[in-house]
């Protein structure tokens, strides 16, 4: 077991997930319980599910975790994506929040990879 605090990538998917709901802060009322819901619920799950298979025994288990979290911010890069094209996060802000999940994404692959050895 490792302490996830310490990882690199759970420190950049905890900070992509303030980042996110900043940016959320402006989506219309009317998405409360919908699209706002549901991409901080994805988005909370990276780091919680990296957070989890840290408390767990074998590398396998904690490498199902991380590719749930990896998961996870595929359905955020759609849910991103999708607040694009509704006019609900501006471009700039689109790209700098893909841009950081984007990273994510590239730093869980490596780490599924390195923990599957």
């Amino acid at each position: 077991m490792q302490d996830y605090k310490e990882l690199h990538v759970w420190k950049k998917a905890h900070q992509f997930v303030i980042d996110l709901y900043q940016n959320t802060a402006s989506y219309p009322k009317e998405e409360i319980y919908n699209l706002t819901t549901q991409i901080k619920r994805a988005a909370c799950s990276i780091p919680a599910n990296i957070a989890e298979g840290c408390g767990r025994f074998t590398q396998k288990d904690f490498a199902s975790f991380l590719q749930n979290a990896l998961g996870s911010a595929h359905e955020v890069e759609y849910f991103l994506l999708l607040s694009r094209d509704l006019g609900y996060i501006t471009l700039n802000q689109y790209e700098l929040l893909n841009n950081e999940i984007s990273e994510v994404k590239a730093m869980l692959i490596s780490f599924i990879k390195k923990v599957r050895l």
